[in-house]
Protein backbone atom coordinates (compact mmCIF):
# COMPACT_ATOMS: atom_id res chain seq x y z
CA UNK A 1 0.00 0.00 0.00
CA UNK A 2 1.22 3.48 -0.89
CA UNK A 3 0.53 6.62 1.12
CA UNK A 4 0.92 10.36 0.57
CA UNK A 5 4.02 12.36 1.47
CA UNK A 6 2.32 14.15 4.36
CA UNK A 7 1.20 10.80 5.80
CA UNK A 8 4.71 9.35 5.51
CA UNK A 9 6.06 12.35 7.38
CA UNK A 10 3.48 11.88 10.13
CA UNK A 11 4.75 8.34 10.64
CA UNK A 12 8.42 9.34 10.47
CA UNK A 13 7.88 12.13 12.98
CA UNK A 14 6.62 9.58 15.54
CA UNK A 15 9.94 7.73 15.29
CA UNK A 16 12.08 10.83 15.74
CA UNK A 17 12.92 11.31 12.05
CA UNK A 18 13.46 15.02 11.42
CA UNK A 19 10.94 16.52 8.98
CA UNK A 20 9.90 20.13 8.26
CA UNK A 21 6.81 21.49 10.01
CA UNK A 22 3.75 21.27 7.78
CA UNK A 23 0.00 20.76 7.49
CA UNK A 24 -2.21 19.12 4.88
CA UNK A 25 -5.00 21.17 3.26
CA UNK A 26 -7.98 20.15 1.13
CA UNK A 27 -9.18 23.66 0.23
CA UNK A 28 -7.43 26.95 -0.61
CA UNK A 29 -8.80 28.43 2.63
CA UNK A 30 -7.32 25.58 4.67
CA UNK A 31 -4.01 26.15 2.89
CA UNK A 32 -3.96 29.83 3.92
CA UNK A 33 -4.85 28.93 7.52
CA UNK A 34 -2.06 26.35 7.56
CA UNK A 35 0.47 28.94 6.42
CA UNK A 36 -0.73 31.40 9.05
CA UNK A 37 -0.34 28.82 11.81
CA UNK A 38 3.14 27.84 10.60
CA UNK A 39 4.37 31.44 10.50
CA UNK A 40 7.53 32.59 8.76
CA UNK A 41 8.33 34.30 5.47
CA UNK A 42 8.61 31.41 3.00
CA UNK A 43 6.22 28.50 2.46
CA UNK A 44 6.19 25.49 0.18
CA UNK A 45 2.96 24.32 -1.49
CA UNK A 46 3.25 20.65 -2.53
CA UNK A 47 0.67 18.70 -4.51
CA UNK A 48 -0.09 15.33 -2.89
CA UNK A 49 -0.38 12.48 -5.38
CA UNK A 50 1.05 8.96 -5.46
CA UNK A 51 3.75 9.73 -8.00
CA UNK A 52 7.25 11.14 -8.20
CA UNK A 53 8.46 13.99 -10.38
CA UNK A 54 5.98 16.49 -8.94
CA UNK A 55 8.47 19.34 -8.85
CA UNK A 56 9.27 19.18 -12.56
CA UNK A 57 5.54 18.97 -13.34
CA UNK A 58 4.71 22.15 -11.41
CA UNK A 59 3.42 20.42 -8.31
CA UNK A 60 5.83 22.13 -5.90
CA UNK A 61 5.75 25.92 -5.56
CA UNK A 62 7.24 28.53 -3.23
CA UNK A 63 5.11 31.27 -1.67
CA UNK A 64 6.03 34.33 0.39
CA UNK A 65 2.73 34.97 2.13
CA UNK A 66 -0.39 33.09 3.31
CA UNK A 67 -2.34 34.87 0.57
CA UNK A 68 0.03 33.57 -2.10
CA UNK A 69 -0.23 30.10 -0.55
CA UNK A 70 -4.00 30.30 -0.99
CA UNK A 71 -3.64 31.36 -4.63
CA UNK A 72 -1.22 28.54 -5.45
CA UNK A 73 -3.38 25.97 -3.64
CA UNK A 74 -6.41 27.15 -5.64
CA UNK A 75 -4.45 26.55 -8.86
CA UNK A 76 -3.27 23.07 -7.83
CA UNK A 77 -6.39 21.63 -6.21
CA UNK A 78 -8.59 19.98 -8.79
CA UNK A 79 -5.93 20.25 -11.50
CA UNK A 80 -4.41 17.25 -13.27
CA UNK A 81 -0.70 16.73 -12.63
CA UNK A 82 1.20 14.78 -15.28
CA UNK A 83 4.63 13.39 -14.30
CA UNK A 84 6.92 10.69 -15.68
CA UNK A 85 5.32 8.26 -13.20
CA UNK A 86 1.63 9.07 -13.75
CA UNK A 87 1.65 8.51 -17.48
CA UNK A 88 -0.12 10.86 -19.91
CA UNK A 89 -3.45 10.48 -18.08
CA UNK A 90 -2.01 12.22 -14.99
CA UNK A 91 -3.55 12.38 -11.52
CA UNK A 92 -6.02 14.89 -10.07
CA UNK A 93 -4.67 16.82 -7.07
CA UNK A 94 -7.13 16.55 -4.19
CA UNK A 95 -4.91 17.71 -1.32
CA UNK A 96 -1.81 19.86 -0.82
CA UNK A 97 0.88 19.95 1.85
CA UNK A 98 1.88 23.36 3.21
CA UNK A 99 5.35 23.38 4.76
CA UNK A 100 7.73 25.90 6.22
CA UNK A 101 10.59 27.01 4.01
CA UNK A 102 13.95 25.33 4.64
CA UNK A 103 17.46 26.76 4.23
CA UNK A 104 18.93 24.09 1.94
CA UNK A 105 22.71 23.78 1.86
CA UNK A 106 22.95 20.30 0.28
CA UNK A 107 20.57 17.74 -1.23
CA UNK A 108 21.26 14.03 -0.63
CA UNK A 109 19.45 10.72 -1.07
CA UNK A 110 18.60 8.00 1.45
CA UNK A 111 16.49 4.88 0.97
CA UNK A 112 15.74 1.51 2.57
CA UNK A 113 14.47 -1.54 0.71
CA UNK A 114 14.72 -5.32 0.88
CA UNK A 115 17.39 -6.79 -1.37
CA UNK A 116 15.85 -10.17 -2.15
CA UNK A 117 19.04 -11.47 -3.74
CA UNK A 118 20.71 -11.57 -0.30
CA UNK A 119 17.58 -11.58 1.94
CA UNK A 120 18.71 -8.45 3.75
CA UNK A 121 17.58 -4.88 4.09
CA UNK A 122 19.90 -2.47 2.34
CA UNK A 123 20.38 1.19 3.24
CA UNK A 124 21.24 3.18 0.11
CA UNK A 125 22.67 6.67 0.22
CA UNK A 126 23.94 9.08 -2.40
CA UNK A 127 25.27 12.59 -2.68
CA UNK A 128 23.12 12.93 -5.84
CA UNK A 129 19.88 13.95 -4.12
CA UNK A 130 16.84 15.55 -5.72
CA UNK A 131 17.13 13.48 -8.93
CA UNK A 132 15.82 10.06 -9.94
CA UNK A 133 17.90 7.44 -8.14
CA UNK A 134 17.36 5.01 -11.07
CA UNK A 135 19.13 7.49 -13.33
CA UNK A 136 21.99 7.83 -10.84
CA UNK A 137 22.32 4.05 -10.58
CA UNK A 138 22.47 3.74 -14.36
CA UNK A 139 24.85 6.61 -15.10
CA UNK A 140 26.90 6.91 -11.88
CA UNK A 141 26.64 3.66 -9.87
CA UNK A 142 29.76 4.62 -7.92
CA UNK A 143 27.76 7.50 -6.40
CA UNK A 144 25.46 5.09 -4.53
CA UNK A 145 26.70 3.80 -1.16
CA UNK A 146 25.15 0.70 0.43
CA UNK A 147 25.05 -0.83 3.89
CA UNK A 148 23.48 -4.27 4.29
CA UNK A 149 21.74 -5.00 7.59
CA UNK A 150 22.19 -8.31 9.41
CA UNK A 151 18.59 -9.27 10.34
CA UNK A 152 19.73 -10.81 13.64
CA UNK A 153 21.33 -7.66 15.06
CA UNK A 154 19.77 -4.84 13.04
CA UNK A 155 21.41 -1.66 11.76
CA UNK A 156 24.45 -0.76 13.84
CA UNK A 157 25.55 2.82 14.71
CA UNK A 158 28.94 2.29 13.04
CA UNK A 159 27.13 1.54 9.76
CA UNK A 160 25.13 4.76 10.03
CA UNK A 161 28.34 6.69 10.76
CA UNK A 162 30.02 5.11 7.75
CA UNK A 163 27.17 6.28 5.52
CA UNK A 164 27.29 9.76 7.07
CA UNK A 165 30.99 10.06 6.29
CA UNK A 166 30.50 8.79 2.72
CA UNK A 167 27.83 11.46 2.23
CA UNK A 168 30.43 14.07 3.17
CA UNK A 169 28.79 15.12 6.43
CA UNK A 170 31.07 16.89 8.87
CA UNK A 171 31.00 18.14 12.46
CA UNK A 172 27.53 18.35 13.95
CA UNK A 173 26.04 17.12 10.66
CA UNK A 174 27.45 13.65 11.34
CA UNK A 175 25.64 13.34 14.67
CA UNK A 176 22.39 14.55 13.11
CA UNK A 177 22.84 12.29 10.10
CA UNK A 178 23.49 9.17 12.19
CA UNK A 179 20.44 9.94 14.35
CA UNK A 180 18.35 10.37 11.19
CA UNK A 181 19.50 7.10 9.59
CA UNK A 182 18.92 5.03 12.75
CA UNK A 183 15.47 6.56 13.28
CA UNK A 184 14.47 5.93 9.65
CA UNK A 185 15.55 2.29 9.95
CA UNK A 186 13.48 1.86 13.11
CA UNK A 187 10.45 3.46 11.41
CA UNK A 188 10.86 1.13 8.42
CA UNK A 189 11.09 -2.07 10.47
CA UNK A 190 8.46 -1.32 13.10
CA UNK A 191 5.86 -0.15 10.56
CA UNK A 192 6.42 -3.18 8.27
CA UNK A 193 7.33 -0.93 5.36
CA UNK A 194 8.46 -2.29 2.01
CA UNK A 195 10.09 0.97 0.95
CA UNK A 196 11.26 4.14 2.65
CA UNK A 197 12.76 6.78 0.37
CA UNK A 198 13.94 10.26 1.32
CA UNK A 199 14.68 12.26 -1.80
CA UNK A 200 15.93 14.79 -1.18
CA UNK A 201 17.46 14.40 2.24
CA UNK A 202 18.68 17.92 2.95
CA UNK A 203 21.41 19.42 5.09
CA UNK A 204 20.45 22.92 6.22
CA UNK A 205 22.70 25.90 6.68
CA UNK A 206 22.70 25.29 10.44
CA UNK A 207 23.70 21.62 10.05
CA UNK A 208 20.30 19.99 10.56
CA UNK A 209 19.44 16.89 8.51
CA UNK A 210 15.81 16.81 7.32
CA UNK A 211 13.51 14.71 5.14
CA UNK A 212 12.41 17.33 2.62
CA UNK A 213 10.39 14.67 0.81
CA UNK A 214 9.31 11.22 2.00
CA UNK A 215 7.89 8.16 0.30
CA UNK A 216 6.78 5.02 2.13
CA UNK A 217 5.17 1.83 0.86
CA UNK A 218 3.87 -0.94 3.13
CA UNK A 219 3.48 -4.70 3.00
CA UNK A 220 -0.26 -5.30 2.52
CA UNK A 221 0.00 -8.62 4.38
CA UNK A 222 1.14 -6.83 7.55
CA UNK A 223 -1.48 -4.06 7.59
CA UNK A 224 -3.61 -6.01 10.08
CA UNK A 225 -0.92 -5.10 12.62
CA UNK A 226 -1.15 -1.40 11.74
CA UNK A 227 -4.81 -0.31 11.51
CA UNK A 228 -3.74 3.33 11.83
CA UNK A 229 -1.65 2.97 8.65
CA UNK A 230 -4.35 0.98 6.83
CA UNK A 231 -6.72 3.93 7.41
CA UNK A 232 -4.34 6.12 5.40
CA UNK A 233 -5.21 4.30 2.18
CA UNK A 234 -6.43 6.70 -0.51
CA UNK A 235 -8.37 4.69 -3.09
CA UNK A 236 -8.67 7.81 -5.29
CA UNK A 237 -4.99 7.34 -6.09
CA UNK A 238 -5.39 3.70 -7.13
CA UNK A 239 -6.63 2.10 -10.32
CA UNK A 240 -10.43 1.56 -9.95
CA UNK A 241 -10.16 -2.05 -11.14
CA UNK A 242 -7.45 -2.81 -8.58
CA UNK A 243 -9.64 -1.29 -5.86
CA UNK A 244 -12.59 -3.42 -7.00
CA UNK A 245 -10.43 -6.57 -7.09
CA UNK A 246 -9.22 -5.97 -3.53
CA UNK A 247 -12.86 -6.15 -2.33
CA UNK A 248 -12.93 -9.77 -3.51
CA UNK A 249 -9.43 -10.53 -2.17
CA UNK A 250 -8.09 -10.99 -5.69
CA UNK A 251 -4.45 -10.21 -6.45
CA UNK A 252 -4.86 -7.97 -9.49
CA UNK A 253 -2.51 -5.49 -11.12
CA UNK A 254 -3.49 -3.67 -14.30
CA UNK A 255 -0.94 -3.59 -17.13
CA UNK A 256 -0.83 -2.02 -20.59
CA UNK A 257 -1.50 -5.02 -22.85
CA UNK A 258 -4.62 -6.56 -24.37
CA UNK A 259 -4.55 -10.21 -23.19
CA UNK A 260 -6.48 -10.68 -19.96
CA UNK A 261 -4.89 -13.33 -17.73
CA UNK A 262 -6.59 -15.42 -15.03
CA UNK A 263 -4.18 -17.74 -13.22
CA UNK A 264 -3.92 -19.47 -9.84
CA UNK A 265 -0.58 -18.86 -8.18
CA UNK A 266 1.80 -15.92 -8.47
CA UNK A 267 4.64 -17.92 -10.02
CA UNK A 268 2.36 -19.41 -12.66
CA UNK A 269 0.96 -15.92 -13.34
CA UNK A 270 4.46 -14.57 -13.97
CA UNK A 271 5.27 -17.52 -16.27
CA UNK A 272 1.99 -16.99 -18.14
CA UNK A 273 2.75 -13.32 -18.75
CA UNK A 274 6.23 -14.21 -19.96
CA UNK A 275 5.02 -16.78 -22.47
CA UNK A 276 2.32 -14.43 -23.77
CA UNK A 277 5.06 -11.92 -24.56
CA UNK A 278 7.17 -14.67 -26.09
CA UNK A 279 4.24 -15.48 -28.40
CA UNK A 280 4.06 -11.86 -29.51
CA UNK A 281 1.26 -10.62 -27.23
CA UNK A 282 1.08 -8.24 -24.30
CA UNK A 283 -0.56 -9.16 -20.95
CA UNK A 284 -3.27 -6.75 -19.80
CA UNK A 285 -3.00 -7.69 -16.16
CA UNK A 286 -1.64 -9.86 -13.39
CA UNK A 287 -4.54 -11.77 -11.79
CA UNK A 288 -3.96 -14.51 -9.24
CA UNK A 289 -7.28 -16.05 -8.13
CA UNK A 290 -5.64 -18.28 -5.53
CA UNK A 291 -5.57 -22.02 -5.07
CA UNK A 292 -9.32 -22.66 -4.81
CA UNK A 293 -10.58 -21.04 -8.03
CA UNK A 294 -14.24 -21.38 -6.93
CA UNK A 295 -17.23 -20.37 -9.07
CA UNK A 296 -17.58 -17.10 -7.19
CA UNK A 297 -13.85 -16.35 -7.46
CA UNK A 298 -13.82 -17.07 -11.19
CA UNK A 299 -16.96 -14.98 -11.76
CA UNK A 300 -15.48 -12.01 -9.89
CA UNK A 301 -12.22 -12.45 -11.80
CA UNK A 302 -14.02 -12.39 -15.15
CA UNK A 303 -15.92 -9.25 -14.18
CA UNK A 304 -12.67 -7.48 -13.28
CA UNK A 305 -10.88 -8.63 -16.45
CA UNK A 306 -13.70 -7.72 -18.80
CA UNK A 307 -14.16 -4.28 -17.23
CA UNK A 308 -10.85 -3.30 -18.84
CA UNK A 309 -11.72 -2.00 -22.35
CA UNK A 310 -8.19 -2.87 -23.53
CA UNK A 311 -8.77 -6.61 -23.07
CA UNK A 312 -9.37 -8.21 -26.50
CA UNK A 313 -9.00 -11.85 -25.42
CA UNK A 314 -8.71 -13.83 -22.18
CA UNK A 315 -6.30 -16.62 -21.27
CA UNK A 316 -7.28 -18.81 -18.30
CA UNK A 317 -4.36 -20.90 -17.04
CA UNK A 318 -5.20 -22.99 -13.96
CA UNK A 319 -3.14 -25.74 -12.35
CA UNK A 320 -5.29 -28.30 -10.57
CA UNK A 321 -3.26 -29.19 -7.54
CA UNK A 322 -5.25 -27.96 -4.55
CA UNK A 323 -8.47 -28.18 -6.56
CA UNK A 324 -9.40 -30.71 -9.28
CA UNK A 325 -9.46 -29.44 -12.88
CA UNK A 326 -12.97 -30.78 -13.53
CA UNK A 327 -14.31 -28.68 -10.66
CA UNK A 328 -12.52 -25.63 -12.05
CA UNK A 329 -14.00 -26.32 -15.49
CA UNK A 330 -17.52 -26.52 -14.06
CA UNK A 331 -16.84 -23.27 -12.20
CA UNK A 332 -15.67 -21.54 -15.38
CA UNK A 333 -18.76 -22.74 -17.30
CA UNK A 334 -21.15 -21.59 -14.54
CA UNK A 335 -19.40 -18.24 -14.17
CA UNK A 336 -19.31 -17.67 -17.94
CA UNK A 337 -23.06 -18.32 -18.23
CA UNK A 338 -23.81 -15.45 -15.84
CA UNK A 339 -21.52 -12.92 -17.56
CA UNK A 340 -21.69 -11.35 -20.99
CA UNK A 341 -18.34 -12.43 -22.47
CA UNK A 342 -17.78 -10.76 -25.83
CA UNK A 343 -14.10 -11.56 -26.36
CA UNK A 344 -12.50 -14.90 -27.31
CA UNK A 345 -11.30 -17.06 -24.43
CA UNK A 346 -8.56 -19.69 -24.34
CA UNK A 347 -8.49 -22.12 -21.40
CA UNK A 348 -5.65 -24.36 -20.35
CA UNK A 349 -6.15 -26.61 -17.32
CA UNK A 350 -3.36 -28.90 -16.13
CA UNK A 351 -3.14 -31.29 -13.19
CA UNK A 352 -5.67 -33.58 -11.53
CA UNK A 353 -8.51 -34.65 -13.88
CA UNK A 354 -7.27 -32.34 -16.65
CA UNK A 355 -8.64 -34.68 -19.36
CA UNK A 356 -12.13 -34.69 -17.85
CA UNK A 357 -11.97 -30.90 -17.60
CA UNK A 358 -11.07 -30.55 -21.29
CA UNK A 359 -14.08 -32.68 -22.24
CA UNK A 360 -16.40 -30.60 -20.07
CA UNK A 361 -15.19 -27.39 -21.72
CA UNK A 362 -15.43 -28.77 -25.25
CA UNK A 363 -18.96 -30.06 -24.66
CA UNK A 364 -20.18 -26.94 -22.84
CA UNK A 365 -21.59 -25.37 -25.98
CA UNK A 366 -19.72 -22.17 -25.15
CA UNK A 367 -17.18 -20.36 -27.28
CA UNK A 368 -14.07 -21.67 -25.49
CA UNK A 369 -10.76 -22.52 -27.12
CA UNK A 370 -9.10 -25.35 -25.16
CA UNK A 371 -5.32 -25.77 -25.08
CA UNK A 372 -3.28 -28.67 -23.71
CA UNK A 373 -0.07 -26.73 -23.03
CA UNK A 374 0.83 -23.24 -21.93
CA UNK A 375 2.74 -22.61 -25.15
CA UNK A 376 -0.27 -23.65 -27.23
CA UNK A 377 -2.58 -21.48 -25.11
CA UNK A 378 -0.39 -18.39 -25.55
CA UNK A 379 -0.11 -18.91 -29.30
CA UNK A 380 -3.87 -19.40 -29.64
CA UNK A 381 -4.81 -16.30 -27.67
CA UNK A 382 -2.35 -14.11 -29.59
CA UNK A 383 -3.58 -15.53 -32.92
CA UNK A 384 -7.22 -14.79 -31.95
CA UNK A 385 -6.36 -11.17 -31.27
CA UNK A 386 -4.38 -10.78 -34.47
Amino acid sequence: MNIHEHQAKEILRKYGVAVPRGQVAFTPEEAREAAESLGGDVFVVKAQIHAGGRGKAGGVKLAKSPEEVQELAAQMLGSKLVTHQTGPEGKVVQRVLIEEGVDIARELYLGIVLDRSVSKLVIMASTEGGVEIEKVAEEHPEAIFKEYVDPEIGLQPFQARRLAFKLGLTGNQVKNGVKFILALYRAYVESDASLAEINPLVVTGSGDVLALDAKMNFDDNALYRHPEIAEMRDTNEEDPLEVEASKYHLNYIKLDGNVGCMVNGAGLAMATMDIIKLAGGMPANFLDVGGGASVETVRNGFQILLSDPNVKAVLVNIFGGIVRCDRVARGIIEAAKSIDIRVPMVIRLAGTNAEEAAELLKNSGMNFEVASSLEEAAQKVVRLIQ
